[in-house]
């Protein structure tokens, strides 16, 4: 019997370069920008128009993911900015050619 491999995703999300920033946990990162940019789901990220991806990690298991997801909240703001930038200088949206426009 296959052991079935499970991957999760914590993500950051802006609006802009150093905008808004929001910080969440999926186990479909495609699936959950494609909600994002087209902000199927009200709240947060909808409101502040966050629907570019600048940062992402991957991982096995889902607490280890909520576990940085919890942690990466309480960071102070450049803290988060620096490990964006250390991957991803130019804030692009690593998402933006993932679907039809």
């Amino acid at each position: 019997m296959f052991k079935t491999i499970h991957q999760y995703y914590l993500y950051i999300i802006t609006n802009k370069k150093d905008g808004v920033l929001y910080i969440g946990v999926t186990n479909d990162l495609e699936r959950r920008m494609f909600e994002h940019k087209n902000k199927l789901v009200q709240g947060f990220s909808s409101k502040y128009n966050l629907n570019k991806l600048v940062y992402f990690e991957t991982y096995q298991y889902v607490n280890d993911a909520i576990k940085r997801e919890k942690n990466m909240k309480k960071w102070k703001r450049d803290w988060k900015i620096s490990l964006i930038i250390e991957d991803n200088p130019n804030w692009n949206d690593l998402a933006d050619d993932w679907f039809d426009n």
